[in-house]
């Protein structure tokens, strides 16, 4: 059977690992996709460090001219796996116009223009795959759109960045600062030289704008996703949290609430005994929860080479199955059909309903605690659990540290500003929202 011919755009450390991938289990996926997947056409500006790389390879073309490969008549996929916005959004488009599927990795893509994409897709009735955009190798986004489909789903919590994974781990593994955990992810590669997307929590928030529309059968809207990254984090607060029974991740978490949707990226202290508290390093786990099949976890890594071909080239079986077949019955894009997707509101940050992790640190004198518990009593934020550190000998400030049941956050953000108002408390008040993922 005649092969279906790909071409693909960027020869980078995942385009390199699908080519490596598709190459050394070729005769695996030939068997499972029905026929076979040949990269003939490769469009990067590195040209020859990919001929290299297919050195004694016969029938694949090379050139510094992306837009070639998106128009030649005889490429029947894009593999697009350049990344950023411009010119992968162009390219995309591009393809489609031209009648070509379409696999990508490309998380702030589709996070950002997806709705574009997906809408040009449907009206040229051509695919669009994106397993590798979230979480690498871990097959999520088919869990979602096709495993958990009779599901209603009612929340999404996910470790969905390795590198903010791995600094967290070493600061609470090793007592580092935040700048020492960062430089060691570098020196090992999993940060990049400039790690603003991943430690701010952007990239996460991409990946999680995408699970959520497809887990509520809504529009991406990534303009919605609050986003706060791990920078600020101390190693007395991952201390504190150990001795309180929590583990602090950056979370990404979506959620369906009585107002509307959640779609919140930020540190979050997690009860240890949670299996998603316990995945460390580089690795990345979401944790789904659903009415009819109740918690599922999706483990494994979340970046790299190979992890992430292994997603690329699974879409490419897909695409492949798939290649011929009424595009009305194809699986949808955001697992809701086009029209039925609802414009349900998403939630402002100060809307959200969560527990709290406070630190403060007071003078040691009677009544700082009283003026502190009044000020969340007045809010209607009662305390769970707290710590009063004795203080150093000598010194006469101590820290405070209180969890709290679920509030609303701006009643919270408005007891702390009457907090830090007090005499008796010096500086501000360190809060990270706590989740217990029952």
């Amino acid at each position: 059977m005649k092969p279906l011919q790909v071409g693909l755009i960027g020869f980078g450390t995942v385009g390199r690992g699908t080519w490596d991938v598709l190459r050394r289990n070729e005769e695996e996926i030939t068997r499972r996709a029905g026929r076979p997947i040949r990269i003939t056409w490769v469009g990067t500006r590195r040209i020859e460090r990919a001929r290299q790389g297919a050195r004694g390879i016969t029938g694949v073309q090379f050139t510094d001219d992306p837009g070639h490969v998106v128009r030649h008549p005889d490429v029947d996929i894009v593999c697009e796996l350049i990344g950023g916005i411009e010119p992968a959004r162009s390219l995309v488009l591009d393809a489609i116009s031209h009648g070509k599927h379409v696999v990508t990795a490309n998380k702030a893509l589709l996070a950002e223009h997806g709705n574009e994409i997906f809408a040009a897709a449907h009206a040229k009735g051509v695919m669009v795959a994106f397993e590798g955009a979230v979480a690498g190798g871990v097959p999520i986004i088919k869990a979602l759109r096709e495993g958990l489909t009779a599901n209603r789903i009612e929340w999404i919590a996910g470790i969905i960045n390795g590198t903010s994974n791995f600094i967290l781990s070493t600061m609470r593994d090793t007592g580092a600062s935040f700048e020492t955990a960062l430089k060691e992810a570098q020196a090992r590669g999993y940060a990049e030289a400039d790690p603003s997307l991943d430690v701010d929590g952007t990239d996460a928030a991409h990946k999680l704008t995408i699970m959520s529309a497809i887990a509520f059968g809504v529009p991406m809207q990534f303009d919605k996703a609050y986003a706060e990254g791990i920078a600020a984090l101390t190693r007395e607060d991952l201390r504190y949290a150990e001795q309180l029974g929590y583990r602090i991740k950056l979370l990404g978490i979506t959620r369906r609430a009585p107002n509307g949707i959640e779609l919140r990226v930020h540190p979050t202290l997690i009860p240890t005994r949670r299996l998603i508290a316990n995945v460390e390093g580089a690795m990345n786990a979401v944790l789904v929860k659903a009415d009819a099949v109740g918690a599922t976890l999706y483990y494994g890594a979340g970046a790299g080479a190979e992890p992430t071909a292994s997603a690329v080239i699974a879409d490419l079986v897909d695409v492949t199955r798939m290649h011929t077949a009424d595009p009305e019955h194809r699986v949808p894009h955001l697992a809701f059909q086009p029209d039925q997707l609802t414009d349900v509101p998403f939630l402002a940050i100060g809307d959200v309903e969560t527990s709290y992790y406070l630190r403060m640190r007071v003078l040691d004198r009677p009544g700082v605690l009283a003026d502190i518990t009044r000020i969340l009593a007045d809010r209607e934020i009662s305390i769970d659990a707290m710590i009063q550190k004795e203080p150093t000998e000598g010194e006469d400030q101590t820290d405070i540290i209180l969890l709290t049941h679920k509030s609303i956050e701006h009643r919270v953000v408005d007891a702390i500003g009457r907090i830090e108002s007090l005499p008796t408390v010096r500086g501000a008040v360190v809060r990270i929202r706590l989740e217990d993922l029952a």
